[in-house]
């Protein structure tokens, strides 16, 4: 890494486990770096690793990564880029042990350190945890920052909150104390927005027709500076945009409240300020940060029973007799029955498949003979014996297992927080000294209304961006518009009852509401609308990912001074 004064290049190569496999090579031959991040971690992933770690105990990592490096790890040696991930999973020492194989292999020697202490199953019973199939904490950022103070060349973590990964070089690099709140609250925004790759470059953007070459997006880069500031950009001459609004985009992916809280601080989201610096260079500055909550969150990971699936086609004519019919006729004994009824048909439709809807009919039980072919096998007898056109997008299948998510609280002392150096000492990183609990914040005044004038009905998103994702079994909806006219009009109009209107998924869901003014945003927490979270598979979209694009669609009445 460059001089401790100046500001530390941090690019991310992966957003999610299979996320783009030619990144980390991209990123690396791209432009200049010092650190190359990759967050293979999600609540779904974590129950896929703990599927795989039943299996073979020797695996529950990210076996992507591995592959990456083979031809990575020479290129970040060579360019002296130090390699960060969360892609040790379920078995951080075993990732670690399998890249010195392949080090030895490549005839390679990277100083490799790892992270550990998250894993609390073996704990589980005695902290009250139940009987989950995996149960890990959220750990920080500073035993990364301890592995590479150490020399490490590598390292790998299990999970640690998606921004550490992130958060750890610039502390290291900065040498930031573990009091340095505001510097620290900057690293954490600076590492939420790029801790998704390519969704702060123009992917998965409301306005995405108005960014240049979406076809392959670059991966997006943090230049962090001493007091945490930070300029979010990406390597010249790579698709997609770095913009004001790629970023307020990501600032609002999957948060609450105005506090972002972590293991090692609380980011005030709403202290932010985002400004263009240039053609994709978007400062950050005036983050302030606050002492860590005193319990660490934890993800647990059960089997919640099996699931199975069936999806009608029904095409033309009276298409609600038809679905009735079905319903009549196919009667499962499954312990929870959920059906829906997509009406997607068009009159007069010039093919078949536009002339046709689908009826699909989901259930759930402890027992998989239940939701096995016995239910597939009530789905085939119909074949012949029910509507006309009747026919499935699919054969019946067998029952699958579906995981269910819940978060869970441990006290900060409880965790074994772990840093195996490269020299295979071991370093036990303290939690934070201090700690704050998540009070809420008084909700800040709106800005004046726009006065009364005359208005058009046409979808939101002819005004607001959206982004939306899961939160266990909630999910959250970012809301911003462009201007500060358009904000008055925002914080006013989208309320509570509106959104509930709007989507009336919501309607008799607990629904929050945040508003962010230096982002002319509004954050919505919906709780509940995803069930037992996204591996229960509770509805059409599981995680929630196009829940703005649906609320941006919905007509809304828009003063014309506003669309002028």
């Amino acid at each position: 890494m460059s001089g401790a004064t100046a500001g530390i290049r941090i690019g991310n190569a992966s957003g999610f486990y299979g996320d783009r496999f030619s990144a980390v090579e991209e990123m690396l031959t791209g432009g200049p770096l010092d650190v190359l991040t990759g967050d293979y971690l999600a609540e779904l992933t974590m129950l896929i690793l703990g599927r795989d770690r039943l299996k073979d105990p020797s695996l529950g990592y990210a076996k992507t990564y591995l592959k990456q490096l083979e031809t990575g790890l020479g290129l970040a040696l060579d360019r002296g880029v130090k390699l960060v991930s969360n892609a040790g999973g379920l078995n951080p020492a075993g990732l670690a042990e399998a890249i010195q194989a392949l080090s030895d292999r490549l005839g390679l020697a990277p100083k490799i350190a790892y992270v550990e202490g998250d894993d609390l199953l073996p704990r589980a019973a005695d902290l009250g945890l139940g009987s989950p199939l995996t149960a890990n904490a959220y750990l920080g950022a500073w035993g990364i920052a301890e592995a590479l103070r150490s020399g490490a060349d590598v390292v790998v973590t299990g999970r640690v909150t998606d921004a550490s990964v992130i958060v750890g070089p610039a502390a290291a690099h900065h040498g930031w104390k573990r009091d340095d709140f505001d510097a620290l609250a900057g690293a954490v925004v600076a590492g939420h927005v790029i801790e998704c790759g390519c969704q702060a470059t123009g992917g998965n953007f409301a306005f995405f027709t108005e960014l240049p070459d979406l076809a392959h997006p670059g991966f997006p880069i943090a230049e962090i500076h001493a007091d945490g500031s930070c300029v979010i950009t990406k390597h010249e001459g790579t698709g997609g945009a770095v913009t004001v609004d790629t970023v307020k985009a990501q600032l609002l992916y999957e948060i609450t409240g105005p506090r972002y809280a972590g293991p090692d601080v609380t980011a005030r989201l709403d202290t932010a300020e985002v400004v263009a610096e240039g053609p994709d260079r978007i400062r950050i500055t005036g983050v302030r940060g606050e002492a860590p909550p005193p319990t660490y969150k934890v993800s647990l990971n059960s089997v919640g029973g099996f699931r199975n699936e069936v999806a009608f086609v029904l095409t033309g004519l009276e298409l609600e007799a038809k679905a009735e019919l079905v319903r009549r006729q196919l009667l499962p004994k499954a312990g929870e029955v959920t059906w829906t009824f997509a009406r997607t048909e068009q009159p007069d439709a010039p093919t078949e498949e536009q002339a046709s809807a689908v009826l699909r009919c989901a259930v759930k039980d402890p027992d998989p003979k239940v939701v096995g072919r016995a239910f597939s096998n009530q789905a085939v007898e119909l074949a012949l014996a029910s509507y006309p056109g009747f026919h499935v997008t699919a054969p019946p299948g067998d029952a699958a297992p579906y995981g269910v998510f819940k978060p869970a609280y441990v006290g900060a002392g409880l965790i074994e927080h772990t840093v195996v150096r490269p020299d295979g000492t071991r370093h036990r990183i303290e939690p934070s000294a201090e700690s704050r609990s998540l009070e809420d914040l008084a909700e800040p005044e709106p800005p004046a209304a726009l006065p009364s004038t005359m208005v058009r009905r046409v979808p939101l998103g002819t005004l607001a961006g959206a982004r939306s994702g899961d939160k266990g079994g909630d999910a959250n909806v970012g809301v911003w518009v462009r201007d500060a006219t358009a904000w008055r009009w925002l914080a006013h109009y989208l309320t509570v009852d509106r959104l509930q209107v709007l989507l009336p998924e919501a309607k008799e869901l607990p629904v929050r509401r945040h508003l962010l003014p230096n982002l002319w945003a509004v954050n919505f927490v919906i709780s509940g609308i995803l069930g037992e979270g996204v591996a229960s598979q509770a509805r059409f979209d599981p995680q929630a990912k196009a829940l703005g694009e649906w609320l941006r669609s919905r007509l809304v009445d828009v003063p014309e001074v506003l669309l002028s």
